[in-house]
């Protein structure tokens, strides 16, 4: 199975969501499942495909040719894929994924998150979405997605895009069971 997972390039950000990367990615990778990512080289991105290469797993970095040239790739990927733009990048990410998903981030994870709840909304993907709300990270963002939802900007039947994990183990037990291979 291939999975996506939308992570940060940040290495300010806390140990303990850095560590959680490196043990979903060595997860993904004894499970036989394809890491697919950004591919960059720092923060929980960094770290996940270090995870799953621990473990001689297969990760595959999808990244605008901008960011090769700014030196952010993964050194030891074995497979990238490169692409004209960030909307591009956007498109492959999710085109092979059996599911996403979204660590904490920042702009680029949010961005690449609302995209694949947006196509799945519309019928254009069907893979499961799980958001891991380690520390209550997304707390926010649910909140605001219910208030969308009371305020009918969006239906109930939103809910049933994403699937809310509060901590790695719990996301583990939800891909070995949804995932099966």
């Amino acid at each position: 199975m291939n999975v996506t997972v939308y992570c940060a390039s940040s290495s300010k950000i806390s140990e303990s969501y850095l560590n959680a990367a490196w043990q979903l990615g060595e997860f993904l990778a004894d499970s036989r499942h394809t890491v697919i990512c950004g591919g960059g080289g720092m923060g929980s991105m960094k770290r996940l495909a270090d995870g799953a290469i621990s473990k001689n797993g297969k990760v595959i970095g999808i990244m605008p040719k901008f960011m090769k040239d700014l030196e952010w790739a993964h050194p030891n990927l074995a497979e990238f894929v490169w692409t004209e733009t960030l909307s591009e990048r956007k498109q492959k990410l999710v085109a092979d994924a059996d599911a996403v998903i979204a660590l904490p981030g920042g702009s680029g994870t949010w961005e690449e998150l609302f995209e694949a709840f947006t196509l799945k909304r519309l019928g254009q993907i069907g893979c499961p979405i799980y958001l891991l709300n380690q520390h209550g990270f997304y707390d926010a963002l649910l909140k605001m997605m219910d208030r969308a939802i009371e305020e009918d900007f969006m239906t109930a039947d939103h809910h049933q895009t994403w699937t809310v994990c509060e901590s790695l183990e719990v996301l583990q037990k939800r891909l070995s069971s949804d995932l099966k291979n």
